[in-house]
């Protein structure tokens, strides 16, 4: 699941990060490109993994975590698309959890992904900013 929402086995990708005014909290999308077929193969297993995957376990920055999946509706964008949330306990001594959301859309042979971070509350990636930039997308893609 984290392999595909990040991009990890295309072809080509690119990062970037949005510092959003008066919120100390970033927020990111990749752009994930594919050779043909294989976008659709990738999709096609995030979604196997989110119609089973609650929670999971891993090893970051500061430690041992356990993250909790949590799917949502997705916005309607692109070939296919999926949200859901990846809350991470932080601690009596935080503020509060690590709420992420993430927003993953198909369009042909590439895959994005939009995500919003939040600590002790809990944020959304302003839909009418994925559907710009889905449909930009769309039309670089046209012959």
């Amino acid at each position: 699941m984290i392999d595909i929402r990040s991009g990890r086995w295309a072809s080509a990708r690119i990062v970037q990060t949005f510092n959003w005014k008066n919120d100390i909290w970033p927020a990111g999308s990749t752009l994930a490109s594919y050779e043909d077929g294989e976008a659709d193969q990738s999709f096609m297993e995030l979604k196997q993994a989110l119609a089973s995957c609650r929670s999971y376990e891993g090893e970051g920055y500061a430690g041992k975590f356990k993250a909790t999946v949590a799917v949502e509706a997705a916005p309607p964008v692109g070939d296919e698309a999926v949200s859901f949330r990846e809350i991470i306990p932080m601690g009596r001594e935080n503020p509060g959890d690590r709420d992420e959301q993430f927003i993953v859309v198909r369009v042909g042979n590439t895959i994005v992904e939009f995500t919003m971070l939040n600590v002790g509350g809990s944020s959304s990636f302003p839909t009418e900013l994925v559907s710009r930039q889905v449909d930009r997308l769309r039309n670089a893609q046209r012959p």
